[in-house]
């Protein structure tokens, strides 16, 4: 059984930086691509961004406006990153990690096939 393992996030100021970081059992991340997304209470879950096996050419949804990075690290066991800088109190949500069914990048809930526990980001104003 696949496992996704998340560590990070926690408490920030508007303006700070938080990083999250996701790694899987195994060898769980080879060769596919990893997302992350986040959900606040009432809301669907949204994608926040994805990086694909290669770690060329990330995606980014349109709202982050270049202040989250993703990237990864293949060697030994694959970790994946997000640098989230600039943060806003609206940022506050769950963040969850998951496993991409491909090696390109996708943004819909439906290309990812395991998911982390969640991890809280909360941004105070």
């Amino acid at each position: 059984q696949v496992q996704v393992f998340q560590t990070g996030g926690g408490l920030a100021q508007a303006g700070g930086s938080l990083r999250l970081s996701c790694a899987a059992s195994g060898r769980a991340f080879v060769g596919l691509a990893v997302g992350w997304f986040r959900q606040v209470p009432r809301k669907e879950r949204e994608f926040v961004a994805a990086i694909s096996w290669s770690g060329r050419m990330p995606v980014y949804a349109d709202y982050l406006k270049g202040r989250f990075t993703i990237s990864r690290d293949n060697a030994k066991n694959t970790t994946v990153y997000l640098q989230m800088d600039s943060l806003k109190p609206e940022d506050t949500a769950v963040y969850y990690c998951a496993r991409a069914r491909y090696t390109s990048v996708r943004s819909g809930l439906n290309d990812y096939d395991y998911w982390g526990q969640g991890t809280q980001v909360t941004v105070s104003s």
